[in-house]
């Protein structure tokens, strides 16, 4: 199955055109790779890695849809592997501080 098929089918994308735009543009990684050409073949297994409105998604294909269906026949499609927090920012700031380091308490000397 073709890349910008396969990201309309998943629902990635709204349009197929917008597919293409995203593959062509650079912006998708196939198994680590940067893919350029929407026509890159996709087989189960592979690994995608999207840039998404809500964020950067890393995704394994478990099956090849048949037909654009309804979102829940998508989602069983793939697995998300990232499994981050829904803000990479706010996920970023809950990481522990070294013990060593004074707080910054986030206000500026007056």
């Amino acid at each position: 199955m073709r890349l910008d098929k396969l990201l309309w089918f998943l629902r990635f994308a709204k349009t197929r055109a917008v597919a293409q735009a995203l593959v062509e543009q650079g912006h998708a990684r196939l198994n680590g790779r940067r893919c350029e050409r929407s026509a890159q073949r996709i087989a189960v297994g592979d690994v995608l890695v999207l840039p998404l409105p809500g964020g950067v998604q890393v995704v394994e294909i478990l099956a090849l849809p048949e037909r654009r269906g309804p979102a829940a026949e998508a989602r069983s499609c793939y697995r998300v592997l990232d499994g981050g927090a829904a803000n990479p920012i706010a996920a970023a700031s809950d990481t522990p501080t070294d013990p060593h380091r004074p707080e910054h308490q986030g206000d500026f000397p007056p």
